[in-house]
């Protein structure tokens, strides 16, 4: 007699065994229609499955996250089902979960089509209304070998085929399509009543482009239409803002074949880039960094000794000379430590902050690269900080500090933290773990801030915080960290004095802000829709006059203003003074200033905003008084 104990401790008794759905039914009629699934002693279940002994249970709908991801998950194999009923000569692969949706790869002899898209779509709509029962199924490993091929599914035989010989499998079916899957799945295809198919894209045979191009289908689901269209809503917003197509507007940066991956910087671009690593470059002063420059290039030794080689050397891009084998440098921890051992440290020297806005470059696939989101070349605004176990906490919470007060600045007020605790793989021994991830959640705790745990997420040389951000149209950015290392500075030879006259291997923290400014950048530039703050503008202020007589008035007024420190264009071309305002407008720049006669004999400036609003008539000075003040506001904030 099964004794099932729910979340808010009741509990149900039952005679025989029992499904999770008839204990939903038994809870209540709404329940029971909502039920995707459960958590039983804290594993997933499908609603069909029986309980047959005392256990907690959880009921599991699509207003949970899990639930969210068994309907897109489950949408992922209607998907292929669709695909299968109307190309049955395409072959399934790989069919994953991903940020706000799923995708499944298909291999089939010709490109699909739009056209094809909205059919495969309109198909999935058919066979979710036909509200299809989903079984679930145990079968050996062979056997499922012998079944796929059976049905021609030859890259699903070739999965199964890489799993231990012992292990059984679970399939699930539904109408007369069935699939390889962990599960749990939906109940029946009914549950799926909110998706949409949004793109086609190209993606190699188990990610290596030395294997075929596959065809990939990207949909997303969600537990209702009414979060469907709001999803949808914001995909078109963030259409609207994709940073590339306001980079190209805003003559902002290009890329190039001939340099893929990497940034070409124009004048405007440049002045915001430098406007960000200036702000920075300054508040990391204020608390007691010291900027230092390392190599791009490095022995291959070095990065062998640290661990980097036997993790990332495919991601490396290398070169030789002289029978030496080096490395362009993916990050900069290594050259930090080797100008932290030039000259024996002592306890007192420590805390020691180390700063560098470092070059780095990764040989990142050409299909994974986006604008100025996934580059291969990127500067960081990386730092290490050299310290003792004991003031490991207080150098977390100071950099928190300093975090939330940067985040602010550029307009982020909600950080996500999530706590990233020993991976599998790694370097260090479990007590120097223990300790690092201790005085993590410590410095979290005594924050009072909230933070969620991601186990087995860490690096592979310490655990990690992760700070992510909340941009305009929520979407979410992980873009900062601080990570405890145990292990690098021992591996390369970092040592201090302690106050007992022994030599120890300090604790390095490995700390960024901002992360790469690149992707930095391009997250502003979509946050914004590329309407700055007038601190970030690239161009302040534009100057524009009427007719020609008022040329030298607006550039002694441009002057004026680019002697405060602003910066500041000037127009003064024989156009009409309608087409000036329609062209700085689309450059968003933050303020226009009309110059007219009246304004040239006033000693005045008619002021207009980048959203079309008429200031009317200002002083000069009164002008300039309020360029400070509004400059001035991010810092109060």
């Amino acid at each position: 007699m099964p004794v099932i104990t729910l979340p808010d401790g009741s509990q149900r008794s039952y005679e025989q065994p029992v499904s999770v759905l008839d204990i939903a039914a038994d809870i209540g009629a709404g329940l029971a229609r909502a039920t995707l699934a459960a958590e039983v002693d804290g594993r997933l279940v499908d609603a069909s499955y029986r309980v047959d002994a005392d256990t907690g249970l959880r009921i599991i709908t699509g207003r949970d996250d899990e639930g969210l991801e068994i309907l897109r998950h489950s949408c992922a194999h209607l998907m292929a089902q669709a695909v299968k009923e109307l190309f049955p000569q395409a072959q399934v692969t790989i069919g994953p979960v991903i940020e706000d949706g799923f995708y499944y790869d298909f291999a089939f002899e010709r490109s699909f089509t739009p056209e094809d898209l909205a059919a495969i779509e309109a198909k999935m709509k058919e066979l979710a209304q036909q509200d299809l029962g989903v079984s679930r199924a145990v079968m050996g490993r062979d056997e499922a070998v012998a079944f796929f091929r059976n049905l021609g599914e030859e890259y699903k035989a070739q999965i199964i085929e890489a799993i231990p010989a012992d292990e059984e499998l679970s399939l699930y079916r539904q109408g007369d399509f069935t699939d390889l899957c962990r599960g749990p799945h939906v109940p029946s295809t009914g549950k799926l009543t909110a998706f949409k198919l949004t793109k086609l894209a190209g993606a190699y045979w188990r990610g290596d482009p030395a294997n075929e191009m596959l065809q990939r289908i990207y949909g997303t689901a969600w537990p209702d239409r009414k979060a469907l269209k709001q999803y949808l809503r914001r995909l078109e917003e963030a259409e609207k803002r994709d940073h590339r197509k306001l980079g190209r507007k805003q003559d902002l940066f290009h890329f190039q074949e001939e340099a893929p991956g990497l940034v070409f910087w124009h004048p405007h671009g440049w002045t915001l880039y430098n406007t960000i690593r200036d702000y920075i470059r300054s508040k990391l002063a204020l608390r007691g960094y010291r900027e230092i420059n390392t190599p791009l290039v490095l022995d291959r030794s070095l990065w062998e000794k640290s661990g980097h080689w036997d993790k990332f050397h495919a991601d490396m891009f290398t070169t030789s000379s002289e029978n030496r084998d080096y490395a362009i440098k993916p990050m900069n921890c290594p050259g930090h430590i080797q100008v932290f051992n030039q000259g024996l440290k002592s306890y007192r020297d420590l805390p020691l902050r180390f700063s560098e806005f470092g070059s780095c470059h990764r040989n990142e696939a050409s299909g994974t690269l986006h604008g100025l989101m996934r580059v291969r070349g990127f500067i960081q605004d990386d730092a290490h900080i050299f310290c003792t176990e004991a003031q490991i906490q207080q150098e977390v919470s100071d950099f928190i500090d300093l975090l939330f007060e940067v985040y602010g600045d550029f307009g982020f007020h909600e950080v996500i933290m999530k706590l990233s605790t020993r991976p599998e793989n790694r370097v260090g021994d479990d007590s120097s773990w223990d300790k690092a991830e201790q005085a993590l959640e410590q410095a979290l705790n005594a924050k009072g801030v909230d933070w969620d745990l991601q186990p087995g997420e860490g690096a592979f040389y310490g655990p990690k915080i992760d700070f992510s951000l909340k941009d305009s149209i929520g979407r979410v950015w992980q873009c900062g960290t601080i990570q405890a290392d145990f292990s690098m500075p021992g591996r390369l030879g970092a040592q201090y004095v302690d106050d007992n006259s022994d030599r120890q291997a300090p604790v390095m923290l490995h700390r960024a802000i901002l992360g790469s400014l690149e992707r930095f950048i391009g997250i502003i530039i979509e946050h914004y829709a590329g309407s700055f703050p007038l601190w970030l503008a690239p161009v302040q202020v534009v100057v524009a006059s009427i007719t020609q007589h008022q040329a030298d008035y607006a550039r002694s007024v441009a002057q004026a203003m680019t002697d405060q420190g602003f910066r500041v264009n000037t127009d003064l071309r024989n156009e009409t003074i309608n087409l000036k305002i329609r062209e700085h407008a689309l450059q968003r720049i933050p303020y226009q200033l009309i110059i007219g006669a009246r304004e040239a004999e006033g000693n005045t400036v008619a002021v207009r905003t980048r959203d079309g609003k008429d200031l009317g008539v200002l002083s000069l000075a009164g002008f300039i008084e309020r360029l400070n003040s509004e400059a001035a506001e991010y810092r109060e904030e």
